[in-house]
C-alpha cells in the first residue's frame, strides 16, 4: 500500500531536495549543450564558416520545434487521453498483432462472475473471496501500473484515442528523431571532411612545376590519350546501359581520381576566373565552403518531410512491413545517384572528344546543367536529404517479431 501511494503522490508531497535535485539537473544539462552550441558557432564565424554557422543555428531551431512539439504532447497528454473512439476503431490498422483478447472486455466479464459468485456466499466468507476477486483484477491492469478502472472511456464501452503509455512512448520517439537527426547530420558532415581531406594534397600538387609543365597549354594532345580520356573514353562506354553499369560499379572503387578532380577543376576556373588567378584558386577549400553551403539544406526539416512522418506513422501497419520496404529506399537511391555522377563525369569526356579530337593542355570539361536529372543540379540534393531523413526513423514498433526486419533495417540504414 506504501509502494502505491509513493507512485502517486503529487509535488506537495515530494521533498524540496528531491525536487530541486532533478530540476538542477536539467537546467545544468540545457545550459551546457547552450553554451557548447554558442561556442561552436562562435568558432565557426572566427573561422569564416557562415554557412556552418548558419547550419548551426538552423539545427538549433530544429530541435526547438521538435521541443514545442514535446511540450505540446506533455501538456495535452490528459485531454487527449480522453477522447474515447468506438473499441472496432480502434482495433483497426494496429502496428502489431493483437494476441489477446480486450483486457478491457476480461475485466467487466471478470466484474459479473464476481458479483454473482459473491451475492450467493456467507457475509464472512463473500468479503474473503471479494477481496481476493480485487487482487486479481489488479494484475489486469496496464504495463504501466494504471488500472483499466480508471479509464475514463471504459464506462462508456469505448477505449481511448490514445492512451497516456502511447503518448509516453510518442514523446521517446520525437526524443530519438532530435538525436538521430543530429547525429546522421554530424556524421554526413564527418564523411564529407573525411573525403575532402585526400583532394587537399591534390590542390597542392596542382601548384607544383612539375604538373604545370605535364599539362602545358602549348603542348598538343589526343583527348582519348589523356589520362582523363583514357579513363572515360572508349567506345563502347557509349552505349547508355554498358555507361551505367561502369558508373555503378565504379562508384564503389577510387570514385573521386586524382584525374577527375584536376580536370573538374581545370573545367570550373577556365569557366568563371581568368587565367591570372588560376594558381591562387584553391577549388578544394570553394568546394568544402559548398559543402558547407549544403548542410543548411540537409539539416533543415521542410514541412513536407513532417508530412511523410505523418505518412510513414500512419501506413505502419501490422503485416504490410512498410517501414522494411522502406528501408531498401536510401540504399537504391545512394546507388542511383552515385551512378549518375559517374556517367555525368563520363559525359563531359564525351563532349570533348566529339568536340574537339586534340586537346591543349589538360582538358577542358564543361559542366552543363543538362546532364543532371530535370536540368537541376540541386535534385541531387534533394534526394540526399530524403535519404538522410528516413533512415531517421529506426525499427518499426513489433522488431521483435522478425529478426530478420531488424537486420536488414540496420544493415541497409
Amino acid at each position: 500500500m506504501a509502494a502505491e501511494d509513493a507512485s502517486i503522490r503529487t509535488l506537495e508531497h515530494t521533498p524540496t531536495w528531491a525536487l530541486a535535485t532533478v530540476c538542477f539537473v536539467f537546467i545544468s544539462v540545457s545550459c551546457v549543450l547552450e553554451h557548447i552550441f554558442h561556442l561552436l558557432t562562435n568558432w565557426l564565424n572566427r573561422s569564416r564558416r557562415t554557412a556552418l554557422g548558419e547550419a548551426v543555428n538552423k539545427l538549433k531551431s530544429e530541435l526547438m520545434l521538435l521541443g514545442f512539439m514535446s511540450l505540446m504532447l506533455a501538456v495535452t497528454q490528459k485531454p487527449i487521453s480522453k477522447i474515447c473512439i468506438p473499441a472496432n476503431l480502434a482495433n483497426s490498422m494496429l502496428p502489431c498483432r493483437k494476441e489477446v483478447a480486450s483486457t478491457l472486455t476480461a475485466v467487466q466479464n471478470y466484474g459479473n462472475f464476481a458479483g454473482n459468485f459473491v451475492g450467493s456466499l456467507s457475509l464472512e466468507n463473500g468479503l474473503r473471496v471479494k477481496n481476493i476477486l480485487w487482487g486479481h483484477r489488479s494484475l489486469l491492469a496496464d504495463d504501466d501500473g494504471v488500472n483499466i478502472s480508471d479509464d475514463p472511456c471504459s464506462s462508456k464501452g469505448k477505449v481511448s484515442l490514445i492512451s497516456e503509455k502511447g503518448i509516453q512512448q510518442l514523446h521517446k520517439f520525437i526524443f530519438v528523431l532530435a538525436v538521430m537527426h543530429i547525429v546522421y547530420g554530424v556524421l554526413t558532415m564527418a564523411l564529407g571532411w573525411t573525403k575532402m581531406r585526400r583532394w587537399e594534397a591534390w590542390e597542392k600538387e596542382s601548384r607544383t612545376t612539375e604538373y604545370q609543365v605535364a599539362n602545358d597549354p602549348n603542348r598538343f594532345r589526343l583527348t582519348r590519350q589523356t589520362t582523363f580520356g583514357r579513363r572515360h573514353i572508349e567506345t563502347w562506354t557509349k552505349i547508355s546501359p554498358l555507361l551505367w553499369m561502369i558508373g555503378f560499379l565504379r562508384q564503389f572503387f577510387n570514385s573521386v581520381a586524382k584525374v577527375d578532380y584536376l580536370t573538374l577543376r581545370h573545367g570550373f576556373i577556365s569557366a568563371h576566373l581568368s587565367t591570372r588567378n588560376v594558381n591562387h584558386f584553391n577549388f578544394q577549400e570553394y568546394i568544402q565552403r559548398s559543402l558547407d553551403d549544403d548542410f543548411k539544406a540537409v539539416v533543415s526539416i521542410s514541412p513536407l518531410k513532417w508530412f511523410l512522418v505523418v505518412i510513414f506513422l500512419l501506413l505502419d501497419v501490422h503485416g504490410w512491413n512498410v517501414y522494411h520496404w522502406i528501408s531498401y529506399v536510401p540504399l537504391v537511391i545512394v546507388l542511383v545517384v552515385g551512378a549518375k555522377l559517374e556517367v555525368i563525369v563520363a559525359k563531359m569526356a564525351f563532349r570533348i572528344d566529339d568536340q574537339n579530337c586534340v586537346s591543349r593542355g589538360t582538358p577542358l570539361v564543361q559542366p552543363n546543367d543538362n546532364l543532371f536529372w530535370f536540368g537541376q543540379p540541386r535534385f541531387v540534393l534533394v534526394l540526399i536529404h530524403f535519404v538522410l531523413f528516413v533512415i531517421q526513423f529506426g525499427l518499426e514498433l513489433c522488431y521483435h517479431e522478425n529478426t530478420a526486419f531488424i537486420v536488414a533495417r540496420v544493415v541497409l540504414a
